[in-house]
């Protein structure tokens, strides 16, 4: 069977973001076309409140879905819906923002933050769809264990167990997988017409066997195949460190559609990002509540 083979490393930068949130931005624009249809990625990994208390205050989207994972900590949330909650350790916000919502998160003090936050671009066709919203509890998240490993399935499936969460308007993988140490991981079930990356939360890991280098948390590793237009699923190898690895793996089929993006909002043209600001401004962004 045939590897898919590590072909980019990102290693993430630090920035503040919200009301002074301390985080590492891993994907941003730069890496739009290669990680089609993942935006944005930002990692938190911190012990110190300062880095991350002040929060992300009330602020719009529009025309992306973000998801919010928590592997320890708590952060409470509400949205122009009705919405509001608190997504603790293991739990995930999977918000949808179609035409529009307005919300915010607001992490609470912990012994630590470990996480992640993903925007994923919605279709041209689905980008003012209705808002929804999934709150994703850590004892609703299927457990697979297998020799040397423990995947919990977020999203779409993994070895015929379903999970959590299913997209309505793009089928995205979303795996939650920690290794001992040492432990080789072998990965087969998203085609080669698929993007598909890993994010690394915790620990070290050699992202492709034939690899002596060990990658350190906070990097995201894109896999491709010579053949991207096949449907066959060509296999990815992923080996842990010492001290074993935590990371969660996203894939989904590229969307290959223009992209407009103006902050927390992404549209195709220029034009509609005008208009959604327009909208802003004169109180008429809303369409659904």
């Amino acid at each position: 069977m045939k590897t898919r083979k590590a072909t980019q490393i990102v290693r993430g930068q630090r920035a503040m973001d919200g009301a002074g949130v301390k985080l590492t931005r891993v994907l941003g624009k730069p890496t739009i076309e290669s990680f089609d249809p993942f935006l944005m990625l930002d990692g938190f990994d911190s012990t110190n409140p300062d880095d991350y208390i002040k929060g992300f205050p009330w602020h719009p989207h529009r025309g992306i879905e973000t998801v919010t994972y928590l592997v320890n900590g708590e952060m409470e949330h509400g949205d122009s819906l009705g919405n509001s909650g608190v997504i603790s350790d293991l739990g995930c916000q999977w918000m949808t923002a179609g035409s529009g919502i307005i919300h915010q998160e607001m992490p609470k003090t912990s012994p630590r933050m470990l996480g992640c936050q993903l925007w994923i671009n919605l279709p041209a066709k689905e980008k003012m769809s209705e808002p929804s919203y999934g709150d994703i509890v850590a004892e609703n998240v299927p457990l697979v264990r297998i020799e040397g490993a423990e995947i919990r399935v977020v999203a779409d499936s993994y070895k015929g167990t379903i999970g959590a969460f299913q997209g309505k308007y793009l089928k995205v993988k979303y795996l939650d997988v920690k290794l001992d140490p040492n432990t080789e991981w072998i990965y087969d079930e998203t085609p080669n017409n698929e993007t598909l990356f890993i994010y690394l939360l915790d620990g070290t890991i050699v992202p492709d066997i034939s690899k002596e280098e060990f990658e350190h948390k906070g990097c995201a590793i894109l896999f491709e195949t010579e053949d991207k237009t096949s449907p066959k699923n060509d296999v990815i190898h992923v080996k842990a460190g010492a001290s074993g690895a935590r990371f969660v793996l996203l894939a989904a089929k590229p969307l290959k559609e223009p992209v407009a993006w103006g902050g927390p909002i992404v549209m195709n043209t220029r034009e509609e990002l005008h208009l959604a600001f327009e909208e802003l401004n004169n109180d008429t962004f809303i369409k659904h509540k």
